[in-house]
């Protein structure tokens, strides 16, 4: 051992040692630190104990003095250490806040990391620490859209209301299309997915038309009736109605929630409403479209067919999207409005208040 350090291991120490040793719910460092102490006791050289131990000698060292001055208790304890930098200012910190939530300067839009250092002085980390600390995040931006429909509410309290509690034997149907979907190819084939490398895709392609989905969905089973059409016009609107009229069973009432595009107000789509009285049209209001259950369907198949697709002509982007409807139709699931109606109404108010605030 070092001159001046000397271990005095009585019976109690050398039980306390020797249930840490054997404890498997101890720490390794508690449990590394006493078997030092135990081949202290035992005799062993320090070069014996960094043999066994695996340790360097100033660290043996170090534990031997520890617990000659603070017993079993100073194996446990870490010494604790001053922070490494000072912590910033809380008036630098609220220059960064301020500046932050100020405009940017030259012709940027946002603030950056680097930028925010550069202004304040600091690193980069401690601006990170700070923005993390009160919540900020410049590098983000989210999208709204505040309908002005005057009837609002009493549209919204209309469709929510068939989500939430359908008319007894009835079927309600979120309908709307999906235009302008194009049947990309690829210049050059992409290579797959493989271990430590993900697949690949060019960035450019060939265009071979676009196709229109018209879908339905039935928000009770799930399923989506969907008809594939070369444009989106009112004749083309019609003749997916008459597609969801022969495929309901007669007697059935049919609520059908849709928005406000042109052509499901066009003067002969109301005159085909008035030929089938079962029918029943409940308009979205303006700029809602995430109330329309079928912009759900929508996405996941853009996302799951869509989007990495390879389509030869619009007849093969056709056919895919029958198949990925025809796979959905066989483990459909219900339509859940999981949103409480009051909360979403006092959202919607608190965001008009804030805009009328800034105008």
């Amino acid at each position: 051992m070092r001159a001046g350090i000397v271990v005095d291991v009585t019976p109690e120490d050398r039980t306390r040692l020797d249930w840490i040793v054997g404890d498997h719910n101890s720490s390794q460092k508690h449990a590394a630190r006493a078997r030092v102490i135990i081949a202290t006791a035992d005799g062993c050289g320090t070069m014996e104990i960094v043999r066994q131990s695996g340790l360097s000698k100033p660290v043996v060292w170090r534990w031997q003095e520890r617990f000659m001055r603070e017993g079993v208790d100073g194996l446990l304890r870490d010494k604790t250490r001053p922070p490494g930098k000072p912590a910033l200012a809380q008036e630098l910190v609220k220059r960064i806040v301020d500046l932050t939530l100020g405009e940017p300067p030259g012709e940027t839009t946002h603030w950056t990391g680097r930028a925010m250092a550069e202004a304040a002085g600091v690193s980069l980390r401690s601006v990170q620490r700070v923005w993390t600390a009160h919540g900020l995040t410049p590098h983000r931006v989210r999208t709204f859209k505040l309908s002005k429909d005057k009837h609002f509410v009493e549209k919204f309290t209309d469709v929510v209301g068939l989500y939430i509690d359908p008319p007894a034997h009835a079927i309600v149907l979120s309908l709307d299309e999906k235009s302008q979907i194009q049947a990309l190819d690829r210049t050059q084939p992409g290579l797959p997915m493989k271990k430590g490398r993900a697949g690949t895709m060019t960035h450019d392609y060939k265009r071979h038309g676009t196709t229109t989905l018209f879908a339905a969905l039935d928000i009770l089973e799930g399923k989506v009736i969907g008809r594939c059409m070369q444009r989106h016009r009112h004749q083309e609107f019609i003749r997916f109605l008459n597609a969801i009229e022969a495929n309901i069973p007669a007697g059935k009432i049919v609520h059908v929630i849709l928005d406000n595009y042109a052509t499901h107000k066009h003067p002969k789509v109301m005159r085909w409403l008035l030929r089938h009285p079962r029918f029943t049209f409940h308009f979205t209001p303006t700029s809602c479209s995430w109330i329309n259950a079928v912009e759900g369907f929508f996405a996941t198949l853009t996302k799951r067919r869509l989007k990495r697709g390879v389509f030869n002509s619009i007849t093969d982007l056709q056919a895919a999207i029958n198949r990925f409807l025809d796979d959905h139709n066989e483990k459909p699931k219900p339509f859940v409005w999981k949103a409480n109606p009051d909360r979403v109404l006092a959202a919607i108010k608190r965001g008009k208040q804030a805009l009328e605030s800034i105008h």
